[in-house]
């Protein structure tokens, strides 16, 4: 199986950023890792084993993204508006720097953003803001109100369009609309995780937009890597 590692200079970032890629043909897989977690996570933790097979055979290749999560949401002595100013530097980079990188390498049409827990909310923050770049969204033990609960109360403009649940019911643009209407979230978690409430949120939110999703609702808590492994295999 094909694994590379890549490192530049983001200028967006001020600083370099790392990347493994994994596979060499089939839809393009942005994975975002786990809270503050690193560029290696999901091979640490067995998921590119999990996929072991369809990587070999050329139906996924991952791109395995650095977070920087403990420059924004996590970065407690930040103001609350810097915090989300890094966010906004981070989709800048994923938009204008990750994306021309993928796209250089992997043309496939079905753009796939993934993640679990915090992963997932960036999946989906950076779907809803680019349709026109991803297609296909799988999102893992997702929770979806990072914003509320990171900023200690703080709301901004540039807060609201990185709250997936608070910008969706607002959203009437004809284009947004219309190239999400052209994509597919699914939306998979555990029913006893405490955060599945904000899953069927998403989902109904979504559903109100008429944009396609599913949620697929596993017994048991499965917020941890042996259930993420298999959500993998099963839905990417």
């Amino acid at each position: 199986m094909h694994r590379e590692y890549v490192k530049w200079f983001s200028p967006r970032l001020h600083r370099d950023m790392e990347m493994l890629v994994f596979g060499h043909a089939g839809p393009p897989v942005l994975v975002f890792p786990t809270s503050q977690g690193r560029f290696f996570e999901w091979e640490d933790h067995g998921m590119v084993g999990a996929l072991w097979e369809k990587l070999q055979q050329g139906k996924l290749q991952l791109f395995c993204v650095d977070s920087v999560d403990a420059e924004s949401w996590y970065a407690r002595w930040k103001h609350p508006a810097d915090r989300v100013w890094k966010q906004q530097d981070y989709d800048e980079y994923l938009c204008q720097e990750v994306t021309p990188f993928v796209r250089s390498r992997n043309n496939h049409p079905r753009f796939t953003a993934t993640g679990a827990s915090l992963g997932a909310y960036h999946a989906v923050n950076f779907a809803l803001r680019h349709p026109d770049i991803v297609r296909y969204t799988v999102t893992m033990s997702g929770a979806y109100t990072v914003p509320q609960v990171f900023l200690d109360g703080y709301y901004d403009e540039n807060t609201h369009f990185h709250a997936p649940l608070d910008k969706l019911p607002g959203l009437t643009d004809p284009w947004f609309l219309g190239e999400l209407r052209q994509n597919f979230f699914l939306i998979v978690s555990g029913r006893d995780d405490r955060f599945m409430g904000e899953n069927w949120e998403l989902a109904h939110k979504l559903g109100a937009k008429s944009i396609p999703n599913r949620v697929e609702a596993w017994d048991g808590w499965c917020h941890d890597w042996p259930y993420w492994q298999p959500m993998a295999r099963m839905f990417l």
